[in-house]
């Protein structure tokens, strides 16, 4: 929220100052030029008043001349207004003022403005229920089109009864078109003429342009009489003259019967295209539509063979000038045609229409209820140099910016629009605008007035005595000099100008072409650019070279072509800083010791160095890596001895010193890494002698060594985890083989079947002998056991 307000602020005040800008630089010498420059702009017509300059400095906003002392009755500064004429209220559902219902408030305003300032006034629209209506049903009557005139009938009673439910006042119409009745549109041999469906053992009438058959009335079995008379014709192209037939049925009001307190609905059936603009110059006529009405005793179209089709631009501001809403009803195959027209053509709809136009009715009442549900806003007149905007406020309290339409409204619906007028330049003449609700009869009128005029003129002083004795009209503060005479006081004459002493030279025009010589001096034409100044007007402060758009880079001030930069800046352009601090590189050194500053940059002189701050030089001699060896001597050296450290050291020319101090600001800090992957830091100095001195000698952030006894037994452990892993995969794999073995072994056992037959090879264990001797004691058997 904050920065949106800073942002509003920042933007006023330079509208503001801007606004002062074109006011007191301007090149105003009279009241009326003042008023032109734009609406802060304010002229003071005190006599004596001047800031030393001009004329012009009489002219600039009306805080500023308070400032500068200018009384405020002595202040010419108009402001805009409007005035309402007339702003009936709207009338409330059948309420009726004399005679008629006011649909849109107010219904005429006054609007005096400045050029550049804006007025914002606000329209109400209210459509009303049982609103008369009349329908004029245009039909396409070419061969094409036989079985639509059979379908359409009846229509006559079946669209008053439908109608009927949305008004209790309807009127219905029609009339007839083909196309026009000339070379190369039709045949034109004497049988043709006479009966263009010849060919196809046809009769049918002889072509025309238009036919208007029926005026709007309310008797539809009229209607439907006249429909059923009718016969088709035949032409040879494929596009018809529909819209001679549209602009006639629009512009002869007396015969068609428009109503002024009604809708107005024109219904144009056809499936085929339409002449329009140069299409005629085919047939050799070049005399454009004069848009008026040319229906003979017998209505029928009598320009047809002499005039141009009319253009879709006139046909448009017809329509619209006439309040007719078209309803283009036609076939599938040139719906998208018709819908480019219907784009351009405020308030037309496009419906598709059957090949047989049996939807018909039902188009009808859609594009009816289509059309009472939207209010859209047409301005017209002379709108030449006057800006609109506006902004609807639908139902609801909707709010749609950029937008003079409302949509899906019900009947009885208020809908309001906030309209702002701009004036871009004074006009000569007051301008008549018209603002109406598209099809509606009301409309508001506009009136606006330049307002930039002043009222001082009013006692002006003609052949006044303060203007050199009568050479001149004393006027708002001013002289305005006789034809012949100049001057601020109209002094001077045209002979007794001298206009060499207003050249630098003679090959220069008079003031350099930017100043007009008022008795032998130049005085300089203001610019809003900025300041013309000068003997001859040859300087001025906005002229000079600029940097990305900047005068002088935005770094300095423009003096006679020349630019003066300011402190810190440099260059032709003032586009050069001064500053080397961005230019220091990390070791402190400007542009690394390889480069100078310029302009803010580094500009490397040294072969191959590069980079922003040139710190990146492959072969360039770097003090730093030169004493690596000497410094991971000292830094590595445990035992104590330093001699041989001593010894890498005065090879590359360098000593250590640990011990004393040292101007750090004098030196070059160095930062390297180590064999051991240390960083050692360290200052280098050189002496008088050009001998490297090392001072703060560091060893910092080394890695740590590995923990042997951590890695071998992280190891070891990773190799437990992974083979028991593996024992336990291999345990669950056998574990569920075994199962699969057992749950086998079972499911075969339970499926065999045991033969119960004696085994051949089985012995029992009992066997029984005989004792052959035994004979007289009878019968004994002895039995065994065997083994």
């Amino acid at each position: 929220m904050g920065v949106d307000l800073l942002t509003i602020v920042l933007l006023l005040a330079k509208t503001l100052s801007g606004a002062e800008g074109s006011c007191s630089s301007a090149n105003a010498v009279t009241c009326e030029d003042c008023l032109r420059l734009g609406p802060m702009c304010g002229w003071c017509f005190k006599e004596g008043f001047s800031d030393g300059s001009s004329s012009g400095g009489r002219c600039d906003t009306f805080d500023n001349l308070l400032l500068r002392a200018c009384p405020r009755e002595f202040i010419e500064f108009s402001a805009s207004h409007l005035r309402v004429i007339k702003g009936e209220p709207l009338s409330v559902s059948s309420e009726k003022r004399g005679g008629k219902r006011t649909q849109i408030t107010p219904q005429k305003l006054v609007l005096n403005l400045r050029p550049g300032s804006r007025v914002t006034f606000g329209v109400d629209v209210r459509q009303f229920e049982d609103y008369p209506v009349d329908l004029y049903y245009l039909m396409d009557l070419s061969a094409s089109m036989t079985d639509d005139l059979d379908e359409i009938k009846e229509l006559g009673s079946s669209l008053s009864k439908a109608m009927a439910n949305l008004t209790s006042n309807f009127k219905l119409g029609f009339g007839t078109f083909v196309d026009k009745p000339m070379s190369p549109y039709i045949k034109t041999t004497m049988r043709d003429l006479a009966n263009p469906c010849w060919r196809h053992d046809v009769n049918c009438l002889p072509t025309f342009g238009y036919r208007h058959m029926l005026s709007l009335t309310e008797d539809t079995t009229k209607f439907n009489e006249v429909v059923q008379k009718q016969q088709i014709s035949a032409n040879v192209d494929t596009p018809e003259g529909g819209f001679d037939a549209i602009l006639q049925a629009t512009v002869c009001k007396e015969r068609i019967g428009w109503r002024n307190d009604s809708l107005h609905m024109l219904v144009f059936v056809t499936d085929a295209d339409t002449h329009f603009g140069m299409d005629s110059k085919l047939a050799g006529i070049v005399i454009p539509h004069d848009g008026k009405c040319h229906l003979d005793s017998k209505n029928k179209y009598a320009k047809s063979t002499t005039m141009e089709y009319p253009s879709l631009g006139q046909l448009i501001e017809t329509l619209v000038e006439n309040n007719i809403l078209l309803i283009f009803a036609v076939t599938a195959d040139h719906l998208d045609i018709y819908q480019n027209y219907a784009e351009l053509i405020p308030g037309a709809t496009v419906e598709r229409l059957e090949s047989d136009s049996r939807n018909i009715l039902q188009l009808i009442i859609k594009a009816y209820k289509e059309l009472r549900s939207e209010v859209e806003l047409e301005v017209t007149g002379d709108t030449d140099g006057v800006q609109f905007l506006f902004t609807a406020i639908c139902q609801g309290g909707t709010i749609i910016h950029g937008e003079k339409k409302c949509s899906h409204l019900h009947i009885g619906d208020t809908v309001s629009f906030n309209v702002t007028v701009e004036l871009a330049e004074c006009p000569k003449e007051p301008k008549h605008i018209v603002i109406k609700p598209l099809g509606f009869r009301d409309a508001l009128e506009i009136e606006v007035q330049p307002a930039c005029s002043c009222s001082c003129q009013a006692s002006a002083e003609h052949n006044s005595s303060r203007c050199s004795s009568g050479n001149g009209s004393f006027q708002c503060g001013v002289c305005v000099c006789n034809a012949g005479r100049l001057g601020p006081h109209c002094e001077c004459t045209e002979e007794n100008i001298n206009m060499g002493t207003c050249k630098h030279s003679a090959e220069n025009i008079s003031c350099n072409g930017r100043g007009d010589c008022y008795c032998g001096q130049c005085a300089c034409y203001s610019s809003e650019f900025g300041q013309i100044y000068g003997a001859y007007c040859e300087c001025d402060d906005f002229s000079c070279v600029r940097f990305k758009g900047l005068l002088c880079g935005g770094h300095g001030l423009c003096d006679c072509g020349e630019c003066l930069c300011n402190q810190g800046w440099t260059g032709e352009y003032c586009n050069c800083t001064t500053n080397t601090d961005v230019c220091i590189s990390e070791n402190g050194a400007l542009c690394s010791g390889r480069g100078e500053c310029i302009c803010g940059k580094c500009v490397c002189v040294h072969s191959g160095a590069s980079g922003d701050k040139c710190e990146n030089c492959p072969t360039c001699y770097d003090p730093c890596i030169s004493k690596r060896s000497c410094v991971e001597c000292f830094l590595s050296n445990v035992d104590g001895s330093v001699e041989e450290c001593q010894e890498k050291c005065l090879l590359v020319d360098s000593t250590v010193n640990q011990t004393s101090e040292f101007e750090e600001n004098q030196s070059v800090y160095c930062s390297l890494k180590s064999g051991n992957d240390c960083t050692m830091s360290f200052h280098i100095v050189k002496d008088e002698h050009g001998r490297s001195h090392l001072f703060d000698l560091k060893q910092t952030e080394c890695p740590l060594p590995p923990n042997v006894f951590m890695i071998v037994l992280g190891i070891s452990l990773a190799i437990l985890v992974v083979g028991l892993v593996i024992l336990s995969i291999w345990k669950m794999f056998i574990s569920i083989h075994d199962h699969k073995e057992v749950a086998k072994f079972e499911a075969e056992r339970a499926k065999a079947k045991w033969q119960t037959g004696t085994n051949p090879l089985y012995r029992g264990s009992i066997s029984t002998f005989k004792n052959v001797t035994y004979k007289n004691y009878g019968k004994k058997e002895v039995t065994a056991i065997g083994n």
